[in-house]
C-alpha cells in the first residue's frame, strides 16, 4: 500500500500537491502558482511525494501531456525525488495546468491539477492627462484607464497632488474598486490639485500610478447615477461588494433595497457614504433583484441589478476502499452538487475511464463480473466553473479457498422454544462458496422448517427442545473448503405476562404503567420503554421518568412523575434477553386546563366595539366550557394590566368561535386576549391580537374644573380639565 506524506512548500513561488494511494485525499489542497517574471527566486518548484512500499515512481503532465524528463535532460525542468522544478520560467512555454502521476505496483493515482500563471502589472502609459474644468457645486468624474494588469485582483487609489499623499474617501468622495474612476458628488474649491490614479496587485506586489489629472468634469446638479453594479454571479459563502454612486448638487442620498423584499439581507453592510453595499457569506436566499436609489432635492435617479449564486461541487455521495470477490457484481457511484450542475469524470490508474454511465448529478462504473484487471486505484472528480473536487479509493478483486479464521461459527448459540433461530455461517471465500450443514453426522436439507439461506446462515423455525444439539457449516468453492462447528442451546421464551394498560391521569400527579414477565432463568432480562417510538434516556429525563427496579417477580415497571401534557402517547414497554423479546403497548391520556387559543383577528371595528374571530386551541382531552375576553388599553398603568370585557353575547361557551366586544371608549388604542376554560380550570390567555384603535366619536364627557378670571388689556383667561374615562382612575 502507499500511504500519504505531506511536504511543506517553500517560501517562494511553492505549489504543493500531495498524492494519496490509499483511502484518504491529503488535507493540504494544491494551490495555484502566479509568477512574475521578474521575481529574484527565478523558479517554480511543484513538490509531489507519497510514502510507498515499495517506493513510488513520479511522472509530470502539462496540459495532458507527458513531460520528457527521463529520456532526456532539459534546459527548464528538472525532476528532485518526486518533485518537479521549472528554472526561468516563459509563459508561453511553462503556463498551463500540471499534474503529478505516482505509481506502484498497486495502482497509478494522479494528484489534483495545479495551474501555474503568469502575473504582470503594465505601466500607465506616458502620455500627459487632460485638464478637466469644473464648478463649484457640481459632480465631477477622473477616469483612472488603468493599464493592463493579470490577475485582476487589485486595489485602486488616488493620489493628491504628490505621493504619498492619500485621498481620503467619504460620502461626497467615491472611489470604484470596479473601475478605479474617482467621483466627487459635489466639488468644492478645496478639491482644486492635482489627481493620480495608484494601482496596487498584491499578488505581483507591484504598484504603478498615473500621470496626474487637474480636475475640470461637468455633470448635472440633480441626482445622477454614474456607478451602476453589473448583475453579478457570487460563489456561495463568498463575500461580495456592490457599488452605486450618484453626483448631485445637493449630495445625493443613496438608499439600497432588495427588490420583492421587506429588508435587505441580515448579513449586509452599508459603507458610510452609502455608496457600497457589503454582503457576508452569500447564500442561495440571498438570490434576487437589488436595487440602489439616488435623490436630492432636486430629483432622483435609481439602478437594479440581478444578484445569482452559484457553488463549487460538494460530495453528496462518494467511493471508498472495497475487497471484493471475483465473478461478482460490483457499482461505484459518484454523486456531486453544485452550481452549475459538475461535470463528472473517472481515472482508473491516472488515466480517464470512458466506459462510465451518467445520470445528471451522479456517474458510475458498474461491472457485471470482476475480474483481477479490474483492481486497482479509482478516482472520481467533479468539476464545475468555481472548483473541482476528487475522490479516491482502491478496488481490490480477491480469490481465495474458504477460511474461518476470521469469523467461525460461534461455539455457543442459544435459540428460543417455538422461536426463529438463525445460525450465521460467514467464511471469508472468492468466488462464492457452496454451502452445506449437518446436525451431529446427519446431513441438513431444506424443507417446512430448516432452510439454508443463500448467504449460507441455517433457519430454524418453530424451534423445539429436539433442536439442540451440534450444528457443522461446511463452505466449498474452486479453491478450496472449510468447516466451522457450533452447540445450539434452546431456552424457555420470553413473554409479558402484565403488560401496561391504557391510562388517564390528571396533570401534575403520578402514574406507574406495568410491564411484568416470564423468561428463562438461565438468562438476564432488560426492560426498555419508549414513548412514541422513542427510547426513554432515564438518566437526562429523571425528573420525570423514573424505572422501577427490576424484582424476582420479572417486572420493569415505569413511574412518570409530576405528568405534563406532553406526557401524553403510546407507550412500549419491551422485555429482552439476548435470545428473544417480547414487547407491549398501552395509550396514556394526559387530562388538564386548555391550552391556549389560537391567534385573534380583528374583523371589524366601530367607535365603541369590535368585532373578533379566533381559532379554537387544545382542550387537552376535556371539553371547553367557556372563554373570556379580556382587553388592555393604552392607558393602562403596565404591561399586564389585562380587565375582563364585555361581550355579545355575555356568556361565551365552548363552541363560539366569533363575538362583539362592546363598551369600548372611542379612539382608543386597544390590544384583546381570550383564555379558555374547561372542568379542570382557565388555561394560558392567547397571544395579545394587533392593536387597534377604535373610530372617533363626539364626546361623551364634559371637562371639569372650568373656571375664568381677567386678563390684562380686557382679556378672559377660561381654563379647564379633560375628564379622563373613569375606567382609567384607580
Amino acid at each position: 500500500f502507499l500511504f500519504l506524506s505531506l511536504i511543506q512548500p517553500s517560501p517562494v513561488h511553492v505549489l504543493s500537491i500531495d498524492i494519496l494511494l490509499v483511502s484518504l485525499w491529503p488535507s493540504e489542497e494544491p494551490v495555484d502558482v502566479v509568477y512574475t517574471e521578474d521575481s529574484p527566486d527565478g523558479r517554480i518548484s511543484m513538490n509531489c511525494r507519497a510514502r510507498a512500499n515499495p517506493p513510488a515512481s513520479y511522472r509530470w503532465r502539462r496540459d495532458n501531456w507527458e513531460i520528457k524528463l527521463m529520456e532526456q535532460p532539459d534546459e527548464y525542468y528538472s525532476l528532485v525525488g518526486g518533485n518537479l522544478v521549472i528554472t526561468n520560467p516563459r509563459q508561453k512555454k511553462h503556463a498551463g495546468t500540471y499534474i503529478c502521476v505516482a505509481r506502484n505496483i498497486y495502482g497509478t493515482v494522479i494528484s489534483k491539477e495545479a495551474r501555474v500563471k503568469f502575473g504582470f502589472v503594465e505601466e500607465f502609459p506616458q502620455e500627459e492627462r487632460d485638464p478637466v474644468y469644473v464648478k463649484e457645486g457640481q459632480g465631477a468624474v477622473l477616469l483612472c484607464a488603468p493599464p493592463k494588469v493579470w490577475p485582476q485582483e487589485v486595489t485602486y487609489r488616488w493620489i493628491f497632488n504628490e505621493f504619498p499623499v492619500f485621498l481620503y474617501t467619504d460620502h461626497r468622495r467615491f472611489v470604484s474598486q470596479k473601475t478605479g474612476n474617482l467621483y466627487i458628488s459635489k466639488v468644492e474649491a478645496q478639491d482644486a490639485g492635482n489627481y493620480s490614479c495608484f494601482v496596487s496587485s498584491p499578488v505581483t506586489g507591484k504598484s504603478v500610478f498615473s500621470k496626474f489629472i487637474p480636475l475640470i468634469p461637468l455633470p448635472p446638479d440633480d441626482a445622477d447615477i454614474r456607478v451602476k453594479f453589473p448583475d453579478t454571479t457570487a460563489m456561495l459563502a463568498s463575500n461580495i461588494t456592490l457599488e452605486c454612486f450618484a453626483l448631485g448638487n445637493p449630495i445625493p442620498h443613496i438608499v439600497w433595497r432588495k427588490v420583492d423584499a421587506t429588508d435587505l439581507p441580515p448579513n449586509h453592510e452599508i459603507s458610510e457614504s452609502g455608496a457600497v453595499l457589503h454582503l457576508y457569506n452569500v447564500q442561495y436566499e440571498d438570490v434576487g433583484g437589488y436595487e440602489c436609489e439616488a435623490i436630492n432635492t432636486k430629483g432622483k435617479d435609481w439602478h437594479k441589478a440581478w444578484l445569482y449564486v452559484e457553488s463549487a461541487p460538494e460530495w453528496a455521495e462518494t467511493i471508498n476502499n472495497t475487497q471484493i470477490d471475483i465473478g461478482s457484481e460490483h457499482t461505484m457511484r459518484c454523486v456531486a452538487s453544485g452550481k452549475p450542475f459538475p461535470f463528472i469524470r473517472w481515472y482508473k490508474d491516472g488515466y480517464m475511464k470512458l466506459c462510465s454511465k451518467r445520470n445528471q448529478l451522479s456517474i458510475w462504473l458498474k461491472f457485471s463480473s470482476l475480474t483481477f484487471d479490474d483492481s486497482g486505484m479509482y478516482q472520481c472528480i467533479a468539476e464545475n466553473y468555481w472548483g473541482i473536487k476528487y475522490a479516491n479509493a482502491e478496488l481490490r478483486v480477491i480469490a481465495c479457498a474458504p477460511t474461518f479464521e476470521f469469523n467461525p461459527v460461534r461455539k455457543q448459540l442459544l435459540g428460543a422454544k417455538d422461536g426463529r433461530v438463525v445460525i450465521e455461517c460467514k467464511p471469508r471465500a472468492a468466488p462464492r462458496p457452496r454451502y452445506t450443514w449437518t446436525k451431529g453426522k446427519e446431513l441438513l436439507y431444506n424443507n417446512s422448517r430448516i432452510s439454508i439461506m443463500f448467504d449460507g446462515s441455517l433457519e430454524i423455525l418453530n424451534a423445539t427442545n429436539n433442536d439442540e444439539g451440534m450444528y457443522s457449516c461446511f463452505a466449498e468453492n474452486d479453491r478450496g473448503k472449510s468447516n466451522s462447528s457450533g452447540y445450539l442451546t434452546i431456552t424457555e421464551a420470553t413473554s409479558i405476562t402484565e403488560p401496561p394498560e391504557d391510562t388517564e391521569v390528571k396533570v401534575g400527579d403520578e402514574v406507574i404503567l406495568r410491564c411484568a414477565a416470564s423468561y428463562d432463568p438461565m438468562l438476564d432480562i432488560t426492560f426498555i420503554w419508549a414513548i412514541d417510538f422513542r427510547v426513554i434516556d432515564f438518566d437526562s429525563e429523571w425528573e420525570h421518568y423514573e424505572r422501577v427496579m427490576v424484582g424476582e417477580d420479572g417486572s420493569g415497571d415505569l413511574r412518570i412523575k409530576n405528568v405534563q401534557i406532553w406526557h401524553e402517547g403510546r407507550y412500549t414497554c419491551v422485555t429482552q434477553t439476548v435470545v428473544d423479546s417480547d414487547t407491549a403497548y398501552a395509550d396514556l391520556k394526559i387530562v388538564g386546563v386548555p391550552g391556549p387559543p389560537g391567534v385573534i383577528r380583528v374583523e371589524e371595528i366601530g367607535d365603541t366595539w369590535v368585532k373578533l374571530l379566533w381559532t379554537k386551541g387544545a382542550d387537552h382531552n376535556s371539553p371547553i366550557i367557556s372563554y373570556t375576553i379580556q382587553t388592555r388599553h393604552n392607558w393602562a398603568l403596565n404591561e399586564d394590566d389585562w380587565k375582563d370585557a364585555s361581550t355579545t353575547p355575555t356568556f361565551l361557551d365552548g363552541h363560539v368561535e366569533k363575538v362583539e366586544v362592546t363598551d369600548l371608549y372611542p379612539w382608543m388604542e386597544y390590544q384583546f386576549r381570550i383564555i379558555a376554560t374547561n372542568e379542570y380550570g382557565s388555561g394560558e390567555a392567547s397571544i395579545p391580537s394587533l392593536k387597534i384603535k377604535t373610530w372617533d366619536a363626539a364626546p361623551v364627557i364634559s371637562p371639569t374644573d372650568v373656571a375664568g378670571y381677567g386678563g390684562r388689556n380686557g382679556e378672559i383667561v377660561i381654563t379647564w380639565t379633560v375628564s379622563k374615562p373613569s375606567v382609567h382612575v384607580t
